[in-house]
């Protein structure tokens, strides 16, 4: 296994700088650098590296594969790798004096002049950038040279890269109709769980099975079983992964029985409280991926958890067999591989149109050959199938079938491999975007939006013209990812959705990532000189610098994967602002230290800032005012906060805004100067009282506002009136607002015509919905109301929301019925009612809403669509063949 991994990440590496190469030539070329290129006279030496880029590049692939061979060429693509990380950081550089030229033309005299005697002035910055420019050409010259010693031939780039036509992304919640092949598994655990031992308080059900078996959706479709659900009075889902610490498990069990978060609490509290939350109840406990070999730890679990009634059950799913003898007190469930025809009707389903496998027997017969090879894995099925989707050129499915990865020796149960040819399928741009994904925990749940400005902080994300929103293109990137099966159990959430990585997926980010990512905690000894982004993976802060960090330069991004641990001490700061030049990335949420360094402005290249849950800083130095390029800035839950700097307008580049302050208004000359601003959230702002001062004019970019817990925040109405760009509105726990005093004026009608989804929770004087909303009859697609305990009326012109797609109604009451025509909304594909008096499961109210596909109340699905769900095809393989060529 460390052979193979040591190979697949060899040529990922010897890839990446394919990739690499293209990026640095790419920005060589954008018609936007040409014009400061030629302005400081530096035109004719970057294109004599251009020059010197095409001619590498030329024989790149030819390097990839034959470096296997020789060891040489792995050094020399290394090497060049490292000429073009540099490359990349000189085109940085001159991107950030242009942004620094547009603040200084903008300004005042005294601000120009200040510039020109400033270590940016134009001499200066031509001086620097000229030795720059010239140790970069001698390093790619020397590199061009050498490739001579390998006799490389020039290969061009074949087709196996292109992207074809995408279908719509979908949630996937997991139904037992979308499971192949499992009914009989299913229906045995199922049996072990209704199975009472009068004598046993609780009992253990260990669930067995290679990697990508399916054991964690077994367990799911178990968990939702409608006998199950009955059975037990309390359930509880936790996925343990390589985390078994005490203290946390207990907090996350509690958490998932009652909702309560109980991190802040010591153990012997946790204890009472678990204790308190079983109660003599008769539940189910599901550990999800298990991997804990210590015994002892295991019996201090179970003895905590003999709190229940007899005929509690606990279900453990892992790879490991001795993890099975340690936690079972009966006999494992072993998970076996799916049979053939299984396997096949997997495999279409993810590869083919539904029904479109009919128009090519020729692609099932090498289909079913590929099915062979993946050896009853459904999750090595899955993500074959879905990278053979829409691809119908029979070259295709023959260079899978016989890829020399087979060919690989790998242990038994090893899919690794498999996966591998998946990633190497996908174009050089999502490469780099899916290896990133190994900064992440196992297991966690990942946010759509944080993800797309992390790539975007690396400059993952390049428009083809100028009209490309970046987060736009950011999403097609995730969505590509998705039917490509890199990523699961999506759910959407309106304006953004969440997903998850399998871990054999994110095994997968770790191997192709090597050597520039690598995770750490803070007393790893030593870290690679070539690591570029590192992800602390440690549970408590730490107090001071870890030493391996003093040996690393060229670090791009600093990441810490738990809320709540953060840097603990100035000196970690200091460290990567004097160390670090060329960060991308700062993560510096939940530290306490009660003021930024004026240094900060040294990181010039710097894209994302992370200050959130800081409450000890007072104010930030205006010097962080000089950060041009930065596109993310937070600081939520920064509580001590006073006021912005003077200039943070000139944070021209800011896109996406998160923000605690005390001030009662949002200054018009700070925030509503940020040309480049997508989205704006505000929270636990308690003397906030108006959105923006009376200074405040159109802002013509804005596309999300969130506002919550602003308790004193009255009136949007001159808010919304400057916002002429907003898509995404959410507002959470704002007791004096007032949404119906909006007046349908012209002005708010501009402001509001392109919304796309209204998220409003926890609002008392919300009784309706307000008026204003008819002007975005034909954009608005989601509607989300929650815990509005006063809200009595879904209006009548509900009808004439021509785009509403869903619609969510929770904790509401005094909603008691709903309004006739709203069969009418015949683009309504989704609806949830719960905690309503409303809840239209019969009677009068059904007819109503019967036409909609996806009807879920109180968290159940009753729709018709899922009772009838199926899978597509039954009977034998043979069977099904002959059918389709007598179709045929």
């Amino acid at each position: 296994m460390a052979a193979v991994v040591m190979a697949m990440a060899a040529v990922a590496t010897a890839r990446a700088t394919v990739g690499c190469g293209d990026g640095v030539l790419g920005k060589l070329g954008s018609l936007a650098l040409q014009e400061i290129y030629l302005a400081y006279g530096f035109k004719n030496e970057l294109e004599k590296i251009e020059e010197t880029l095409t001619d590498i590049k030329a024989v790149l692939l030819d390097a990839e594969e034959q470096q296997e061979k020789d060891h040489r060429l792995s050094v020399w693509l290394g090497k060049l790798k490292d000429v073009f990380y540099d490359a990349d950081d000189v085109i940085d550089e001159f991107e950030c004096e242009a942004l620094r030229q547009q603040v200084v033309n903008r300004g005042s005299i005294i601000r120009k002049v200040r510039h020109f005697f400033s270590y940016s002035n134009p001499l200066v910055f031509r001086f620097r950038m000229g030795h720059k420019i010239k140790e970069v050409r001698e390093r790619l010259d020397k590199i061009a040279l050498d490739k001579t010693k390998f006799n490389l031939m020039v290969r061009v780039v074949d087709g196996h890269s292109v992207v074809h036509r995408e279908r719509e992304m979908t949630h996937s919640f997991v139904h037992a109709s979308d499971i192949i092949g499992r009914d009989q598994d299913k229906e045995k655990i199922v049996q072990l769980l209704m199975h009472s031992n009068d004598h046993e308080n609780v009992s253990v059900i260990p669930i067995v099975g290679i990697a990508g078996l399916g054991k964690t959706a077994l367990a799911k479709i178990v968990y939702n079983d409608e006998k199950v659900v009955k059975h037990f009075q309390l359930r509880m889902w936790v996925c343990v992964s390589d985390d078994f610490d005490m203290k946390r498990l207990i907090a996350k069990i509690i958490n998932s029985a009652v909702g309560i978060n109980c991190d802040n609490l010591d153990l012997e509290q946790l204890q009472n409280r678990l204790r308190y939350t079983l109660g003599c109840k008769k539940y189910l406990l599901i550990l999800d991926d298990v991997w804990n070999r210590d015994r002892v730890k295991w019996i201090g679990l179970r003895d905590l958890l003999i709190g229940g009634a007899n005929g509690s059950k606990i279900v453990v799913t892992t790879r490991d067999q001795i993890v099975a003898s340690i936690t079972g007190s009966v006999p494992p469930y072993y998970l076996e591989g799916l049979p053939l025809d299984h396997c096949l009707s997997l495999f279409v389903k993810w590869a083919f149109r539904e029904g479109e496998e009919y128009q090519y027997p020729n692609l099932l017969k090498i289909g079913e050959e590929i099915v062979k090879k993946c050896k009853g894995v459904p999750l090595a099925v899955r993500t074959l199938g879905s990278m053979l989707y829409e691809k119908i050129d029979e070259c295709d499915w023959l260079f899978v079938r016989d890829n020399e990865i087979w060919k690989l020796q790998q242990k038994e149960g090893d899919i690794l491999p498999t996966l591998k040819l998946s990633y190497d399928q996908l174009p050089f741009y999502l490469k780099q975007c899916f290896a990133f994904c190994s900064i992440f925990a196992k297991n966690i749940e990942i946010d759509s939006d944080f993800l797309i400005q992390l790539w975007m902080a690396q400059g993952f994300i390049q428009p083809s013209d100028q009209d490309q929103e970046l987060e736009d293109i950011g999403k097609r990137y995730l969505q590509k990812l998705i039917l490509r099966s890199f990523f699961q159990e999506v759910v959407e959430y309106g304006y953004f959705f969440s997903f998850k990585m399998h871990d054999l997926v994110h095994d997968l980010a770790l191997s192709v990532a090597q050597p520039e990512y690598s995770v750490v905690n803070f007393h790893t000894p030593i870290i690679s000189k070539k690591v570029r982004h590192v992800s602390f993976c440690d549970y408590n802060s730490p107090n001071d610098v870890p030493s391996s960090l003093h040996e690393l330069k060229n670090v791009r991004s600093i990441y810490f994967q738990f809320v709540g641990v953060g840097p603990s001490s100035k000196s970690f700061i200091d460290t990567c602002i004097s160390r670090f030049k060329c960060l991308r990335l700062l993560m510096l949420g939940d530290s306490c230290f009660e003021a930024l360094p004026s240094s900060i402005s040294h990181l010039k290249h710097l894209r994302y800032l992370d200050l959130t849950n800081n409450q000890s800083i007072k104010s930030f130095p205006n010097s962080v005012c000089k950060l041009q390029s930065l596109q993310t800035l937070l600081f939520l839950n920064c509580m001590k906060l006073e006021n912005l700097p003077r200039d943070f307008g000139d944070l021209i580049s800011l896109r996406y805004l998160k923000l605690t302050t005390r001030q009662k208004c949002l200054p018009a000359k700070g925030i509503g100067s940020l040309s480049s601003l997508r989205f704006l959230q505000i929270a636990h702002c308690g003397n906030l009282e108006s959105l923006f001062d009376d200074g405040m004019q159109c802002h013509t970019t804005l596309r999300t506002l969130i506002i919550h817990n602003c308790e004193r925040l009255v009136s949007l109405s001159q808010g919304l009136r400057c916002l002429t760009a907003l898509e995404n509105l959410e507002i959470f726990n704002c007791e004096k607002l007032n949404l119906m005093d909006i007046r349908e004026d012209e002005d708010i009608q501009v402001g509001l015509r392109s919304l796309r989804s209204l998220v409003i929770g926890e609002v008392p004087k919300l009784v309706a919905l307000p008026g204003w909303l008819q002007v975005a009859a034909h954009t608005l697609k989601y509607i989300r109301i929650e815990d509005c305990h006063n809200f009595t009326t879904l209006p009548e012109w509900l009808e004439d929301l021509k785009s509403l797609q869903k619609l969510w109604i929770y904790g509401s009451p005094k909603l008691t019925s709903l309004p006739e025509r709203m069969h009418r909304l015949t683009t309504l594909r989704e609806i949830h009612i719960s905690e309503c008096p409303c809840e239209p499961e019969t009677g009068e109210e059904w007819h109503k809403i019967a036409h909609v596909p996806e009807i879920y109340l109180n968290g159940i699905n009753i729709s018709m669509q899922s009772a009838n769900q199926a899978i597509r095809f039954t009977g034998s393989w043979g069977a099904y063949m002959t059918q389709i060529q007598s179709t045929v």
